[in-house]
């Protein structure tokens, strides 16, 4: 609740002090003794009359609330300007699978990492856009662009590896977000494309994909993800599980090449904290530019008060000139 007027309530310190003056009208009789009316006893009495001071206070105090008047209101928020349109096209081969990422010392698979950091990255851009496409062999779509972060997140908890196939079609993937995107109505459109190895899969070169993506102005970002040197992984023999070592094979060069083309930029990320870094410094630099309107509407309260004090003033005229009459 708020009060529209409230300079109004300084009236209470101008009248609250008189309230109970009131004017004595000067009657007498007169005696030749007064020896007499001291040895009366006599009880005090509540003074009735009081109660018209305190109806003519309540009435004013009313008043003066009521000219402040008090509102309640109910105020909502609408943002009328749209957000970025954003894909997520992710590397789900089978090389996705290496140990060369840690969550608390614990050596985890690639995969389970960059779903993590990529989840934290959705739940941050509220108000945009986000898809997810995943490339292998293959390239498809998992999630269509979609103001649903809670949607998302769940088709990225899904995602596994060798989901589109184990090789890598770098250029199927940015291919398919092209496509996607072409037809897109939005201002700004931006691919953020992470792979952990080299293009081996695949109709369209990457760099092919990067100069369509050029010329629809869509902005790739790229993330190439791996450490150097081999690379635990674990695989299932007849034996059981065995632990085997393999070379990484990201070409960067090509992934410099599609940022440089694009207007984006690369990043390497070798670890979880270098993944969860490069995917802030993404945050920062496609700030959605939001223009947020605050609406606020008010309901009037100023007649609960004007007319309990209405009632308070007529009773205490009646009162005075009835019941409580003072006689001269």
């Amino acid at each position: 609740m708020r009060l529209a007027n409230p300079e109004y309530l300084l009236f209470l310190l101008l009248l609250i002090p008189l309230l109970f003056f009131r004017r004595r009208a000067s009657a007498g009789v007169l005696f030749s003794s007064i020896e007499l009316f001291q040895k009366v006893h006599v009880k005090k009495r509540f003074n009735a009359r009081m109660l018209l001071s305190v109806l003519r206070g309540l009435a004013i105090l009313l008043f003066v609330v009521a000219l402040a008047r008090p509102q309640t209101g109910k105020r909502w928020t609408e943002i009328p300007s749209a957000g970025i349109d954003i894909y997520l096209v992710m590397d789900t081969s089978e090389s996705m699978m290496g140990l060369d990422f840690k969550i608390k010392g614990k050596s985890v698979p690639r995969m389970t990492v960059v779903k993590n950091v990529a989840t934290e990255f959705v739940k941050q851009r509220s108000g945009d856009r986000i898809g997810v496409i995943v490339f292998g062999s293959e390239a498809f779509t998992v999630a269509p662009l979609t103001t649903d972060h809670a949607l998302v997140a769940d088709f990225i908890a899904r995602m596994k590896s060798s989901m589109a196939g184990p090789k890598t079609a770098l250029g199927s993937g940015l291919g398919v977000a092209v496509k996607r995107m072409q037809k897109v109505s939005g201002k700004s459109k931006v691919v953020i494309l992470l792979t952990d190895g080299v293009n081996n899969s695949g109709r369209i070169p990457p760099l092919v994909a990067a100069e369509m993506a050029s010329q629809f102005n869509i902005k790739v970002y790229t993330i190439g993800v791996g450490s150097k040197g081999e690379i635990p992984f674990r695989i299932e023999t007849p034996l059981g599980t065995q632990q085997i070592y393999r070379k990484g094979d990201l070409d960067e060069e090509t992934l410099q090449r599609i940022a440089m083309k694009t207007g984006g930029k690369y990043f390497k990320a070798t670890d979880t904290a270098s993944l969860e870094q490069t995917y802030r410094e993404i945050d920062t630099l496609e700030k959605t530019e939001v223009k947020m309107k605050e609406y606020t509407e008010y309901t009037e309260l100023f007649h609960w008060f004007l007319i309990p004090g209405m009632i308070a003033l007529l009773l205490e005229m009646i009162l005075g000139n009835t019941l409580l009459r003072k006689l001269p």
